[in-house]
């Protein structure tokens, strides 16, 4: 069985950590070298842990029959020409690492080639991530496997069978791996996410599970997190107005931020179980300023008989508490008292 737990770029992730929250630029940077710095800032700023790109080679990875998105715009007459435009060269992803690391960010990128994956290897990627595409490419994954680096298996286009034997060739090399409940659809409804898919990983696997959202909302992430996901991806725009075909499956920075803060409460808090049954010294103080107390509704005389109509219940929490109302029925009073007078004790005669 893979560990459930292992060390991404001085990171530890599964068991207890905290979850891994990867933003995914994709293609969004449209092929700019420039537009890929300056997401690497951004999301920096939001203290995402990691960031992940794409790198594509297209002459290593598709043929002029490939259909899928064919001129998602106006400049690229083919997806061929689509994935030649999103290249950077070995150089350019060189400094596109060293740009993140600087920034402490994990750099990933997803291969999608022999010549892509030996590129990353160069440049020093700590681990790699499987695009849903490449989980039947067996050849691909014995390659990867040998690497020794963890392996982020995302699980959007596989069911039990497939990921079982690619796991299974993972594992036969001895690469750490994770799986990601991914639900192949931009944006994904939240009835689509799958959420329950996570501890079902975990237990079918042992290995650290997490979820690759597209539903373009904190909110899945977060309920994701709470459900115990190790790792969070997550696409990333710079603008709900940018051009991409992701762009409305993605979180802007300022969300990501939010996403990144709500994950780090939420780990803290469930780290930190409280114990009910112990009364915390300032939760005594906090019951007296805020409890309610018996008080007189009235002004009364020495000896008279308490009735219902007498008393009343005001702040603060000092005196005779609340709950003790009705067995202060039927004393008599010790001294005289003015209306509001808290009652103690001493005060009643039984």
């Amino acid at each position: 069985m893979p560990a459930n737990k292992f060390n991404i770029g001085g990171r530890d992730v599964g068991g207890q950590n905290p979850c891994l929250v990867v933003a995914e630029i994709g293609q969004a940077h449209d092929g700019s070298l420039g537009t890929a710095h300056a997401y690497i800032d951004a999301v920096a700023r939001t203290g995402a842990h990691a960031i992940k790109f794409q790198t594509h080679i297209a002459s290593e990875e598709s043929t002029v029959h490939e259909r899928f998105r064919v001129q998602i715009g106006t400049q690229d007459a083919t997806r061929y020409d689509y994935w030649k435009r999103m290249e950077f060269s070995e150089q350019q992803w060189m400094k596109l690492a060293e740009h993140a690391r600087s920034r402490d960010l994990i750099f990933l990128s997803s291969p999608f080639s022999f010549k892509a994956a030996r590129l990353l290897d160069r440049i020093g990627v700590p681990a790699w991530k499987i695009a849903s595409g490449e989980v039947e490419n067996h050849p691909f994954l014995e390659w990867i496997a040998t690497t020794g680096k963890p392996v982020i298996v995302s699980s959007g286009l596989s069911n039990w069978t497939s990921l079982d034997s690619a796991l299974e060739v993972l594992e036969s090399h001895g690469a750490p791996v994770a799986v990601l409940q991914c639900t192949t659809s931009y944006p994904c409804p939240p009835e689509a996410v799958g959420l329950n898919i996570i501890s079902e990983i975990k237990d079918r696997y042992g290995c650290p599970a997490g979820l690759s959202d597209h539903s373009g909302h904190t909110a899945i992430g977060l309920a994701a997190v709470a459900l115990g996901a190790d790792i969070l991806e997550v696409h990333v725009t710079l603008s709900r107005e940018a051009f991409g075909a992701d762009v409305n499956a993605s979180l802007t920075t300022s969300q990501l931020a939010d996403l990144v803060q709500g994950a780090d409460s939420i780990h803290r808090a469930m780290a930190s179980p409280v114990d009910k049954s112990v009364v915390a010294p300032e939760t005594v103080e906090l019951q007296r300023l805020f409890g309610k107390s018996v008080v007189l509704a009235c002004p009364l005389r020495k000896g008279h008989v308490i009735t219902r109509h007498d008393l009343e219940l005001k702040k603060p929490g000092t005196g005779i508490p609340a709950k003790r109302l009705s067995a202060l029925i039927g004393m008599k009073l010790t001294r005289d008292l003015d209306a509001d007078s808290l009652l103690k004790e001493q005060d009643l005669e039984h």
